[in-house]
C-alpha cells in the first residue's frame, strides 16, 4: 500500500530517531542529543536553531517534538554538502581520513578532543576502513530506513512519545481492582476481523490483537437532555470564584485548586464555564469553545489518590454541571479541560509586535491603548472573587509576597478596601515600565507567561468561572494551589472512565483493557495493563470523522508500565453542527 506524505515524512523521522535511540518512545535528555538527531535526519542545524528549540531550563523533549523541528528545519542542500565535503577532503580523492578529519575538528572552530574526533570517526566510518566516504551519510539514512521497513517489530512501534502528552492526564496510577472491568456502558465495539484497517500493524497475528471502537455522535446539540435547572435557584446560596487554564511550554495545562467548604448536607448546583471577557456580544472571547469540567474529590490535600466524589457530566452550551446532594464537609474541586481546543500550535510569526509602550510630548512613558485592555482582561482573570478589587493573596496568584512590598503598593496606587483596583492595576504596570525605562521585554515575560502572543491575543490560556449554589447552607469557595493537584486530578479523571465505561480486553492479551466513556461531548479512553510487563499500545483514528483529539495526532503510541492505568486520548467534535464519528484502533505491538 503505497504511503502518504505524512507517513513518508514520520518514518524518516523515526529512521533517523530510531539510529541514535532504541525507541521512539525515548526522550532527548540533552541539546547534543537534539543537534545528533537532526543531522542523522539530513539536517544542519546552527548553535542559534538549537538555542531556540531547547531554551534555557528545557530538560527533555520527546518523539513528537522532535518531529515539529524537524518540519521546520530545511535539509541541508547538496551543493552545500559538497562545499563542506570538499574542504575536509584536502587531498581530493573522494573520501575524508582520520588524519585529515582530525586535524580540522581539533584546530579550528569549536576545537574537539582526540577522544570526540574518535567517536565521531567510529559512528561515521561505517565500513570500518579508515575512510569516510562522500555516499556514506546518505547510504547510512538509507539504510535507516530499509532497516525500518524490514524490521517488523520497529514498524509497528509507531510514533508516539512515551506517556500521555495530552495536558492533566499522563500519570499512571496503581493497580485496579478487579471490579472496575465490569461493564457500566453499552458502546458499539467489535473485534477487528479483516485488514481493511489503515492501522500499521497488517500481520493476521496482529489484528487479532486489536480492538476496533465506533461511535457515532449526533449533530447540533450543546444541551443535555437530562439537564434540570431547580425552579427556586435564585434564591439558593451563591458563591463563586475565577480561574485561568494555563497552556505549558511542554503542553501541560495547569490551574488553580479549590477547597469547597460545607456546613451541613444539602442539595448542590454546581457549575463550570470559560469566562468570556469581550465586551462586543456578538463576538465572544475565542476560547468559549474550549470544553472545561469540575472533578470534586474527598481526601488529604497531599494524598494523591483522592475519592471521587462527583464531576460535571452535563452539559448547557458552554456551561458544564452536577446536580446532587453533598454531605457536610471539605471537599476539593479540581478544575479540567482536555486539550482538544487548548493546545500547543505551531506559532506563526506575527506580521508586527503589538506596541506595549509610547512616549507623550512631554517624553514621559504612558501605555498604549491596546496593552491597557490586556492588562484590563489580565485584572479580571485575577480578580477570583469578582470583586473588582485584587487582594494580595490574588495579586500574587498564592504565592509568598513581601508585606512590604504589598504596603508600598498600596501607598503609591489606586487602592480600596486595601485592596488594588483596576486603575492601581494600571499605574502600576506602568512603574514597572518606567523603571525599565520603556524596555518591554520583562512586560512579555509576564504577557507570555499569561498566555498571550505578541499580537496581544490570548492564545494559550482560558480563563474560567466556577458558581456553587447550595440549598440550605452558604457554602464558602476558596483558591489553593496544591503540588500533588495534578496528579490528583489525573486519578480522578482515570476513575471517572472506568467507573462508567465499559472494559474491552485486547484479544490475546487479556490482561490489557480499553475502557471508552461516552459523555455528552466527549469520548474519553484509559488504558488498563493489568499484567506483569509493560506494553505499548498503538493508537490509530485515521478513520475517524470531524474529530479531534487531546493527542493532535491522529496515530501515535502509548507506553504503559506494568500494573498501572493510564489515560490514553480524548476526543471532541471539530463542529459540532455536524455528525461526527469516534473509529479508533487499539494494537499491541510487540516489545523489541
Amino acid at each position: 500500500m503505497q504511503r502518504s506524505e505524512e507517513e513518508r515524512f514520520y518514518m524518516k523521522c523515526r529512521a533517523a530517531y530510531l539510529s541514535v535511540f532504541r525507541s521512539s518512545l525515548v526522550n532527548m535528555t540533552s541539546k547534543d542529543q537534539l543537534c545528533t538527531v537532526l543531522q542523522k535526519a539530513g539536517r544542519n542545524p546552527s548553535q542559534k536553531a538549537l538555542d531556540k528549540y531547547w531554551p534555557p531550563g528545557t530538560k527533555k523533549l520527546n518523539f513528537d517534538d522532535f518531529c515539529e523541528i524537524l518540519k521546520k528545519e530545511k535539509p541541508a542542500e547538496p551543493d552545500q554538502l559538497m562545499r563542506i565535503f570538499k574542504k575536509f577532503d584536502v587531498s581530493c580523492d573522494g573520501y575524508i581520513s582520520h588524519e585529515e578529519l582530525s586535524r580540522i575538528l581539533t584546530s579550528s572552530g569549536e576545537k574537539m578532543s582526540p577522544k570526540e574526533v574518535d567517536e565521531i570517526f567510529s559512528l561515521a566510518d561505517v565500513n570500518k576502513d579508515g575512510n569516510i566516504w562522500l555516499k556514506k551519510g546518505e547510504q547510512c539514512q538509507t539504510a535507516a530506513l530499509k532497516k525500518l521497513e524490514a524490521d517488523a517489530k520497529l514498524k509497528r512501534q509507531n510514533f508516539g512519545n512515551q506517556l500521555d502528552n495530552s495536558p492533566q492526564s499522563s500519570e499512571s496510577q496503581p493497580e485496579l481492582p478487579a471490579s472496575e472491568t465490569q461493564p457500566r456502558t453499552e458502546l458499539e465495539t467489535t473485534q477487528r476481523k479483516d485488514s481493511r484497517s489503515s492501522s500499521r500493524p497488517s500481520s493476521a497475528r496482529i489484528r487479532r490483537s486489536s480492538l476496533s471502537t465506533v461511535i457515532t455522535m449526533g449533530a447540533g446539540s450543546t444541551k443535555s437532555g437530562r439537564l434540570v435547572e431547580p425552579k427556586s435557584l435564585q434564591d439558593w446560596h451563591h458563591t463563586l470564584m475565577r480561574g485561568c487554564f494555563y497552556l505549558e511550554e511542554d503542553g501541560t495545562i495547569v490551574s488553580l485548586q479549590y477547597r469547597l467548604v460545607i456546613p451541613e448536607t444539602t442539595s448542590v448546583y454546581l457549575t463550570i464555564r470559560p469566562l468570556n471577557l469581550s465586551p462586543i456580544p456578538e463576538k465572544p472571547s475565542p476560547w468559549m469553545c474550549v470544553d472545561t469540567a469540575l472533578y470534586v474529590v474527598m481526601g488529604n490535600e497531599t494524598k494523591e489518590d483522592s475519592n471521587l466524589v462527583c464531576f460535571t457530566e452535563l452539559r448547557d452550551k458552554e456551561r458544564f454541571l452536577w446536580r446532587g446532594e453533598l454531605s457536610a464537609g471539605s471537599y476539593l474541586l479540581l478544575p479540567f479541560t482536555t486539550g482538544c481546543r487548548l493546545m500547543k500550535r505551531t506559532r506563526k510569526t506575527s506580521t508586527k509586535t503589538a506596541q506595549l509602550v509610547n512616549h507623550t510630548q512631554s517624553g514621559e512613558l504612558e501605555l498604549t491603548k491596546e496593552f491597557k485592555a490586556a492588562l484590563s482582561d489580565i485584572f479580571e482573570v485575577i480578580d477570583l472573587d469578582g470583586s473588582g478589587l485584587l487582594s494580595l493573596e490574588e495579586y500574587t496568584s498564592g504565592e509568598k509576597c513581601d508585606e512590604d512590598a504589598w504596603a508600598i503598593c498600596k501607598e503609591n496606587f489606586n487602592t480600596k478596601k486595601n485592596e488594588l483596583t483596576r486603575q492601581g492595576f494600571l499605574e502600576l504596570n506602568l512603574m514597572e515600565a518606567n523603571d525599565r525605562e520603556g524596555d518591554p521585554r520583562d512586560l512579555w515575560l509576564t504577557l507570555e507567561a499569561m498566555g498571550y502572543n505578541h499580537s496581544l491575543e490570548m492564545v494559550e490560556a482560558c480563563p474560567f468561572v466556577i458558581e456553587v449554589y447550595c440549598e440550605d447552607a452558604k457554602a464558602t469557595l476558596q483558591a489553593v494551589h496544591l503540588d500533588s493537584g495534578i496528579k490528583m486530578l489525573n486519578s480522578a479523571v482515570q476513575r471517572s472512565i472506568t467507573s462508567k465505561a465499559e472494559a474491552k480486553s485486547l484479544k490475546g492479551h487479556e490482561n490489557v483493557l480499553i475502557y471508552t466513556y461516552k459523555g455528552e461531548s466527549r469520548i474519553s479512553s484509559v488504558i488498563a495493563n493489568k499484567s506483569n510487563q509493560k506494553m505499548t499500545v498503538h493508537i490509530n483514528n485515521e478513520q475517524s470523522k470531524n474529530c479531534v483529539s487531546s493527542r493532535g495526532m491522529s496515530v501515535f503510541a502509548v507506553e504503559v508500565p506494568a500494573r498501572t492505568k493510564m489515560v490514553c486520548q480524548h476526543v471532541m467534535a471539530l463542529n459540532y453542527q455536524q455528525e461526527w464519528t469516534y473509529n479508533c484502533v487499539e494494537t499491541i505491538i510487540p516489545s523489541l
